[in-house]
C-alpha cells in the first residue's frame, strides 16, 4: 500500500509543531522564572515596577512583581497564575514556585530533544513528586504553637528576606497576634483561621512604623450619623448590627399613587411618619447604646433614635459588619421586627470615634475574646506601608500555616539538597526511560540553593559542592545555604525554619504545572482567522480559496 506523499508531510508538520510549542513553552517558563530568580533570600535584589495609574512600586515580593507584568503567551501566564495560586493558599514561597517549575521544564529540554516522549518524562516527574514529598515528612519535626518565643522566631526566619525584617520582631508580634485573635476551634475538625475575612488591614499614612499596633476589635471609616448629638466615645456599648434599611421602603418598580383629595397627600406622609416611629420604638425596646446598619437611614429615624439617646452608623461594608459581628458577639438582624436581646453584641469594651488627619474612623476594640481584628499599621508614606502590609500578609500566612499544621522543616535549601539527594540514590531501583527524567526532577530542585549562592555574590559551584558533601555524611540533611554570608551552615544553629505545609506546596504545585505544560503539543489560536472575516462572512473553509483547501481533499489527491 502507498502512503500519500501529503499525509506524511501532515504528520511531519505537526510533529514538527508539538516540538515548536513545547520549546515555546519551556523558554517562557525560564523567562518569567529569571525576572523573580534575583529576588530570592535575604540578600534579595528589589523590582521597581511602574504599574497602570503610573505610581512606582519598589518590592522583592514574587507575587507582587508577576502580578504587574503583561505577557502574551499563554504559557507565560499560566506559570505567573502559580505565584498567585501560592499566595492564596499559603500566603508564602511566590518566588520559590516559579523558579522551580520554569527550572523543572528546563530540565525536561533535553529529553525533548532525544525524542523522548513526553508522557515518559511526566511518569518520571510524578513519580519524583511521591518520593520527594516522602523525604520532606522525614525531615518534618513537630513544633509546640504555644510557645510564643518559638513561634516569633519561626515567623522571623521566613520573612527574614523581606523589607519589614529590619523592625525586628514587630511585624512577627502583629502577624502572630493577628492570627490567634481570629482562630476558631471548631469541634470535630481542624481549626478554622480566616484571616482573609476577619484580619483587616487599615493603612494610616502618618506616625511610625513603631505605632503598628493589633486592635482588639474594629475600626472602620465611619462617622455617627448626627456628630453633634449623638455619642461618640460609649464604655461596654450595647451593640445592634441590621443589614435592612431605616427608612420607608420605595417600591422596587415604578409605583403610582392616585390622590383625589388635598388631606390624602398628608395622610400619605403620616403613613411613612408612622412607619419608621414603629422601627424606631422596636430598636428603642432593647436598649442599644449603637445602632449600625448596612442600608440607608433617614433624617427622620435619626431623629428619633437621637431623642432615644442611641448612636448610629449608616451604610457599612457587609465584610465590615461581619467583623463586627464576629468581634462583639452580635448577631446581624435582617427585619426590625425580629430582634431578640440574644442578637445585641455586648462583648466589645469601648465604641470611639477619632479624627486621624482629615477622616473620622470609628472604633469598635478592648472586645472580650474577638474573634476578628484590624491590623493599624502607620507610616511615613503610602509606598511605604504598602511594601509593610505585603510582608505583614506573608508573616500572617507563615503563623496561619504553623498553627494549622504545626510541622517544621529546615530553610536555606537543606530540603531541596536532601530531596535532590534522595532521589538520586533511589533512582538506582527504577528500570527503563523514566530513571532519566526521575534523576532530572532531583537535580532540578538545586535550583533553590544554587539561586541563593548567587544572590549572596559567593562562589557557586564551591558552595554547592560542598553543600553535597555535608548532604552525604550522616545527619547532615539539616545543612543549608547561609543567605546572608553564602556559607555553608547548619539550619538547625542558625534558626532558619520553614512551615511544611508551604514547602510541600511550593513543591507540588511547581512540579505538577511543569508536567501539565509538558502535556501541550500545540498552541491554536482563532483570533487572527476571526479578525480577517468580514462582517457576516462565515468561517467555514471556502472552496475557491487556495489558502483554505481542505486537508481530506489534499491527502485523496
Amino acid at each position: 500500500m502507498q502512503v500519500p506523499v501529503a499525509a506524511v508531510l501532515n504528520a511531519n508538520t505537526k510533529r514538527e509543531t508539538g516540538k515548536k510549542a513545547q520549546y515555546g513553552n519551556i523558554a517562557a517558563a525560564k523567562a518569567v522564572a529569571d525576572i523573580v530568580r534575583t529576588t530570592l533570600g535575604p540578600r534579595a535584589m528589589l523590582k521597581m515596577l511602574l504599574d497602570a495609574s503610573g505610581g512606582i512600586i519598589l518590592t522583592n515580593d514574587g507575587n507582587a512583581i508577576l502580578r504587574e507584568i503583561d505577557v502574551s503567551h499563554p504559557a507565560a501566564k499560566s506559570i505567573i497564575e502559580l505565584s498567585r495560586t501560592q499566595d492564596e493558599e499559603v500566603g508564602d514561597g511566590t518566588t520559590s514556585v516559579i523558579i522551580l517549575a520554569g527550572e523543572m521544564l528546563h530540565a525536561a529540554e533535553p529529553f525533548l530533544e532525544r525524542q523522548l516522549h513526553p508522557t515518559v518524562i511526566i511518569r518520571g516527574y510524578v513519580k519524583a513528586l511521591e518520593d520527594a514529598l516522602k523525604v520532606v515528612d522525614e525531615l518534618a519535626f513537630p513544633i509546640d504553637t504555644n510557645d510564643r518565643e518559638q513561634m516569633l522566631k519561626i515567623i522571623a526566619s521566613c520573612i527574614g528576606t523581606k523589607f519589614t525584617s529590619r523592625f525586628g520582631t514587630l511585624m512577627p508580634e502583629l502577624a502572630l497576634d493577628a492570627v490567634r485573635s481570629v482562630t476558631v476551634d471548631v469541634p470535630g475538625s481542624n481549626r478554622e483561621i480566616d484571616i482573609k475575612k476577619y484580619a483587616k488591614v487599615e493603612k494610616l499614612p502618618g506616625g511610625s512604623i513603631e505605632d503598628c499596633r493589633v486592635l482588639k476589635g474594629v475600626m472602620f471609616q465611619k462617622d455617627v450619623v448626627a456628630p453633634g448629638r449623638m455619642r461618640r466615645k460609649i464604655a461596654s456599648p450595647r451593640i445592634l448590627l441590621l443589614d435592612c434599611p431605616l427608612e420607608y421602603k420605595k417600591g422596587e418598580n415604578q409605583t403610582n399613587v392616585e390622590l383625589s383629595k388635598e388631606e390624602d397627600w398628608a395622610a400619605l406622609l403620616k403613613l411613612e411618619e408612622d412607619y419608621i416611629e414603629r422601627q424606631c420604638a422596636e430598636i428603642a425596646k432593647h436598649k442599644p447604646d449603637l445602632v449600625v446598619t448596612e442600608k440607608g437611614l433617614s433624617d427622620l429615624a435619626m431623629h428619633f433614635l437621637t431623642k432615644a439617646g442611641v448612636s448610629a452608623i449608616r451604610r457599612l461594608r457587609k465584610t465590615d459588619n461581619n467583623r463586627i459581628a464576629r468581634a462583639t458577639g452580635a448577631t446581624i438582624v435582617h427585619r426590625v421586627e425580629e430582634i431578640r436581646d440574644q442578637d445585641i453584641g455586648t462583648r466589645a469594651g469601648l465604641f470611639e470615634v477619632l479624627k486621624i488627619g482629615d477622616e473620622f474612623y470609628s472604633f469598635i476594640v478592648d472586645c472580650a475574646k474577638p474573634k476578628a481584628c484590624t491590623i493599624l499599621l502607620r507610616g511615613a508614606s503610602k509606598d511605604v506601608l504598602n511594601e509593610v502590609e505585603r510582608n505583614l500578609h506573608d508573616a500572617m500566612g507563615v503563623a496561619r500555616n504553623v498553627m494549622m499544621d504545626p510541622r517544621l522543616v529546615p530553610g536555606g535549601g537543606a530540603v531541596e539538597m536532601a530531596i535532590s539527594r534522595g532521589l538520586f540514590t533511589r533512582s538506582a531501583s527504577l528500570q527503563g526511560t523514566q530513571q532519566g527524567p526521575y534523576r532530572a526532577a532531583g537535580q532540578a530542585l538545586e535550583v533553590i540553593p544554587r539561586t541563593l549562592a548567587q544572590n549572596c555574590g559567593t562562589n557557586v559551584i564551591r558552595a554547592l559542592t560542598k553543600l553535597r558533601a555535608r548532604h552525604s555524611e550522616e545527619g547532615g540533611s539539616t545543612f543549608g545555604i547561609d543567605g546572608n554570608k553564602g556559607t555553608i551552615v547548619d539550619m538547625k544553629e542558625l534558626g532558619v525554619w520553614e512551615p511544611y505545609e508551604v514547602k510541600a506546596q511550593t513543591i507540588k504545585t511547581a512540579i505538577e504545572s511543569a508536567t501539565l505544560l509538558l502535556r501541550i503539543d500545540d498552541i491554536v489560536s482563532g483570533l487572527a482567522k476571526r479578525d480577517k472575516l468580514a462582517p457576516g462572512q462565515s468561517s467555514a473553509p471556502q472552496k475557491d480559496d487556495p489558502d483554505q483547501v481542505d486537508s481530506e481533499q489534499m491527502i485523496a489527491e
